[in-house]
C-alpha cells in the first residue's frame, strides 16, 4: 500500500512532512484553495493554498497564547476585534471570558468558517456564542471604518504576503491604533524569527507596529508544526505594558481552563533568546 505524505515547504531547502490516512475536503474558494487532510500524529490539518495552517493536536498553543496574555493584562475588555480567525479558534479562547460582551470577527472567507464547523468542530465550538458577529469583509476596508470601537484587536491574519499583504501595512496599523479605545491593546501574529524570510517579514511588521503604538513588546510560544517551531507574536498597547499590568490575581480568579498558557509562562514568554532581541533591538523602544 502506497504511503501518502503532506509537505509543508518552510524554506526552499526545508519541508516538514507528515504520514497522511487521507484527504477528507478539497476546494477552490473565490479567495483561496482549502484542504482537510486526516493524519495519526497531529490529527486533522488544515491546509491554505498548499500552506499548513493549523493542526488538531498543537492548534490550541498558538490560539492560546494570541488570546490570554492580553486578556490578563487589560482589566476590563468588553469589546474585541478578531481579523481573519475564521477557524473559531480564538472566539473559543475568547468567549471563555465572561465578562466579554462583543466578539466580531472579520474573516473574508465564507468557506473557512463552513469547513472549520465541519471538520473542526472543536475549535469552532463559539462561533454560534450570541456575542460573536462574522463579517465576511476584507479586514483593512472594515477597520478603516472604525473608530474607538475597541478594547482589544487580535490580528490572527495568515501570512503577511499574498492576498493578506494589506493587513500588515503602516496604514493598517494605524487604523488598528485608531479603532482601539484609549488604553486599547492590539495582538499581532508576528511570524517567526528563525529563517530568512519568516525574519524579515517579523521586522517590517514589528517596525510598523512601533511606529504606531507607544508600547511594543513581542512574545514568543514554542508551536510544533509552525515554521521552526518558534513563533512571536506582536503585543502592542496605548497604555498597559505587558509585565508591569499583569493582573495575575484577577485572571486566576476568572477559572479559566488552558492547556498551554498560565501566568507563570506569560511573564516567561516576554524573555526572548539573544538573537532576537539583538533583531529587534534597533526598533524596539523601552
Amino acid at each position: 500500500m502506497m504511503e501518502m505524505w503532506f509537505s509543508d515547504v518552510h524554506t526552499p531547502n526545508v519541508k516538514l512532512s507528515i504520514r497522511v490516512d487521507e484527504q477528507l475536503f478539497s476546494a477552490n474558494s473565490e479567495l483561496q484553495r482549502l484542504d482537510v487532510l486526516s493524519s495519526r500524529e497531529f490529527g486533522k490539518i488544515l491546509v491554505v493554498d498548499g500552506d499548513l495552517a493549523l493542526t488538531e493536536k498543537d492548534e490550541f498553543i498558538y490560539h492560546e497564547m494570541i488570546s490570554h496574555v492580553p486578556m490578563a493584562v487589560h482589566p476590563n475588555v468588553k469589546q474585541i476585534l478578531v481579523i481573519g480567525g475564521g477557524d473559531g479558534g480564538v472566539v473559543r479562547e475568547l468567549a471563555k471570558y465572561e465578562d466579554v460582551e462583543q466578539i466580531d470577527v472579520v474573516e473574508a472567507d465564507p468557506l473557512l468558517v463552513e469547513v472549520c464547523r465541519r471538520y473542526f468542530p472543536q475549535m469552532a465550538c463559539s462561533l454560534n456564542d450570541r456575542r460573536v458577529n462574522i463579517y465576511h469583509e476584507d479586514g483593512l476596508k472594515f477597520i478603516r471604518s472604525r473608530s474607538d470601537a475597541y478594547d482589544l484587536i487580535i490580528i490572527d491574519s495568515p501570512n503577511p504576503f499574498g492576498a493578506a499583504e494589506g493587513l500588515f501595512t503602516k496604514e493598517f496599523y494605524g487604523n488598528c491604533f485608531n479603532a482601539l479605545h484609549e488604553d486599547g491593546i492590539m495582538i499581532n501574529q508576528h511570524e517567526s524569527p528563525f529563517y530568512d524570510e519568516e525574519a524579515f517579514w517579523c521586522l517590517r511588521m514589528h517596525k510598523r507596529i512601533v511606529e504606531s503604538f507607544p508600547i511594543s513588546k513581542v512574545y514568543q510560544a514554542h508551536i510544533p508544526t509552525y515554521p521552526s517551531g518558534h513563533w512571536l507574536f506582536g503585543f502592542a498597547s496605548k497604555k498597559y505594558h505587558p509585565l508591569d499590568d499583569q493582573n495575575i490575581e484577577r485572571w486566576k480568579a476568572q477559572g479559566i481552563r488552558t492547556r498551554y498558557y498560565n501566568e507563570q509562562l506569560h511573564k516567561g514568554a516576554f524573555a526572548l533568546p539573544n538573537y532576537v532581541e539583538e533583531m529587534l533591538e534597533k526598533y524596539e523602544k523601552d
